[in-house]
């Protein structure tokens, strides 16, 4: 990472984060549920709308504990993009659940509707779209399909925090959303996530699997004098060191989103005239949808013009980088799931996408001299 000019990513950091982690150690609770724990519950409730937000050690544990809450069982069904991270599957695998992908839009990357009911059979219990780079994908559709076949949703917002669709916060649509503070992330507590959950009448049951089963939470809260075991469960707590370095920037959310959202504008203003001209192609935001700056994305040719961009850019000192490979060409996608119909996009797209430099901090002159050398690759 050293020999890199500009670096692919940088951990998000405002200057209050060791200041909240000293009160933190100061206020001697530095296990889950403290001050700041609580302080980010709050504010992801209040910018959400979400009934209930519960801060997690990692988004893969909030995708975990939705499983759970889902109540799968051994052979039930969860249909899904391949086109996602591991944890997406991961989550419903451990639960013995078998995944079902189907293909995705070319213009968002995001699970195509359209391909949802027919991968439907009475095995399908739950359907998990992930709003990829942070644009929602399109959960009109979704959600209707869900209430006429009676199937939960689980969002992987892992990528959407400050997104929205038609107004409304991603990972809110569905039983449940979850969002991730990884330091790849908007906003990081090096690792971290969230649960949100729609219906208040879950939010205990996931409290008890969060706390390892018991009702400790409400022990704290003084609605019960001792806790004890109730179900089966995990410790899905962070350490309230985490939770108070998250809170340094959940303050100064929109002036990060602003931040990121001005470079995200300047590579699109910037690089518009290669697309114009039919070169390559970049990230497309429908209008119902208000996006959070998370990545900057271009597509090239193919996989073969896109390993010498990124290797030209490598030797300019830029850091780019590609993707996910698609879930269902993986071992483990082959042993725990199939892929529904067609492979038209998935495997195509997936290999002409390149994701540029993109982090709060990335100055101006930086962003243009990545623009001047995509540029410069394509002789423009």
């Amino acid at each position: 990472m050293a020999d890199y000019k500009i670096r692919f990513n940088v951990p998000p950091f405002t200057g209050k984060e060791m200041d909240y982690i000293k009160q933190a150690v100061d206020n001697m609770k530095i296990c889950g549920d403290g001050e700041f724990t609580k302080k980010d519950n709050e504010w992801l409730e209040k910018k959400t709308g979400t009934s209930k937000a519960l801060l997690t050690t990692s988004c893969t544990h909030a995708l975990e504990l939705a499983a759970l809450l889902c109540d799968l069982k051994e052979g039930d069904e969860v249909i899904m993009p391949a086109y996602t991270f591991v944890s997406t599957a991961d989550a419903f695998v451990l639960r013995g659940a078998k995944i079902v992908f189907v293909d995705i839009r070319p213009d968002t990357m995001n699970i195509d509707e359209n391909k949802i009911e027919e991968a439907i059979t009475d095995r399908t219990r739950v359907i998990a779209p992930v709003h990829y780079a942070g644009v929602s994908c399109e959960m009109d559709k979704i959600m209707d399909i869900a209430k006429r076949h009676n199937l939960m949703v689980v969002e992987d917002a892992a990528q959407g925090i400050m997104s929205e669709y038609k107004g409304k916060a991603l990972g809110t649509f569905g039983d449940f959303g979850a969002l991730s503070f990884h330091e790849t992330k908007n906003y990081s507590m090096g690792e971290g996530g969230a649960l949100l959950i729609r219906d208040p009448k879950m939010a205990e049951e996931a409290e008890i699997i969060r706390e390892k089963g018991t009702d400790r939470s409400k022990f704290f809260r003084g609605q019960v004098d001792k806790y004890t075991w109730q179900n089966y469960g995990s410790s899905y707590l962070p350490s309230d060191m985490n939770a108070a370095y998250l809170y340094a920037q959940l303050e100064m959310a929109d002036e990060i989103n602003d931040f990121r959202l001005a470079r995200w504008n300047q590579y699109m203003e910037g690089l518009t005239p290669l697309k114009e001209r039919g070169i390559l192609e970049l990230p497309t935001v429908p209008a119902e949808c208000k996006h959070n700056a998370h990545m900057f994305y271009i597509k090239t040719k193919d996989i073969k013009e896109r390993t010498e961009l990124i290797a030209a850019l490598g030797k300019d000192g830029i850091l780019s980088a590609f993707h996910y490979v698609p879930l269902h060409t993986a071992p483990a996608g082959k042993k725990f799931g199939r892929f529904h119909g067609e492979d038209v996009y998935t495997t195509k797209e997936s290999e002409r996408l390149t994701r540029l430099p993109l982090y709060y901090g990335l100055k101006e002159e930086e962003a243009d001299f990545v623009i001047k050398k995509v540029k410069e690759f394509y002789h423009v």
